[in-house]
C-alpha cells in the first residue's frame, strides 16, 4: 500500500490554520476522497493549484467547468475528471454563498467537531473519505 500524501507532502502549512491552508487542503482533500491513485490526485492538485493558481474560492469559481476538465486531464485524472470539476466549482460556490468563502467559517459555525463534519459533508461530493481525510489533518488545527 502506498503511503498517504498529507498536506505537508503539498506544501499546505496546516500549523498555523491559516484560511489559505485550509481551502487548499480541503481541495486536496476533495481530490484524494475520490476512487483514483493518490499520486494523480495529488498531481491533479498541483496543477489546479500550484500551476494554475486556483488557491481561493473566488479564483476557483472564475474558472469554468471547461477549463477545470483541461487542468484534471493535464494531471491523468480522467476518470471523473467532468463530474469532479463540476463538484469542485458547486464546492467553491457554496463555500462562498453560505460561509463568505472561508473554510474557517464552517468550523466558527458548528458548535463541535461533529458539527463541522456534519456541515463539511453536506457539501455535493463530499463523503465520509472526504470528510476523513480533511479532518485527518485539520483536526489538529481546531479541536
Amino acid at each position: 500500500m502506498a503511503a498517504q500524501i498529507g498536506a505537508r507532502q503539498l506544501n499546505i502549512d496546516l500549523v498555523h490554520g491559516d484560511e489559505a491552508a485550509l481551502f487548499r487542503w480541503l481541495i486536496a482533500s476533495f481530490l484524494f476522497g475520490k476512487r483514483i491513485q493518490g499520486e494523480i490526485a495529488a498531481q491533479a492538485y498541483r496543477v489546479i493549484v500550484d500551476r494554475h493558481g486556483l488557491d481561493t474560492p473566488r479564483k476557483l469559481c472564475a474558472c469554468s467547468q471547461r477549463q477545470l476538465v483541461r487542468m484534471l486531464g493535464e494531471a491523468r485524472y480522467v476518470r471523473y475528471d467532468e463530474s469532479t470539476a463540476a463538484r469542485l466549482l458547486k464546492l467553491g460556490r457554496k463555500l462562498m454563498d453560505e460561509y463568505d468563502g472561508a473554510v474557517g467559517a464552517i468550523q466558527a459555525r458548528s458548535e463541535d467537531r461533529a458539527a463541522f463534519e456534519k456541515r463539511l459533508a453536506q457539501f455535493e461530493g463530499v463523503g465520509p473519505k472526504t470528510v476523513e481525510i480533511f479532518m485527518r489533518e485539520a483536526a489538529s488545527v481546531w479541536y
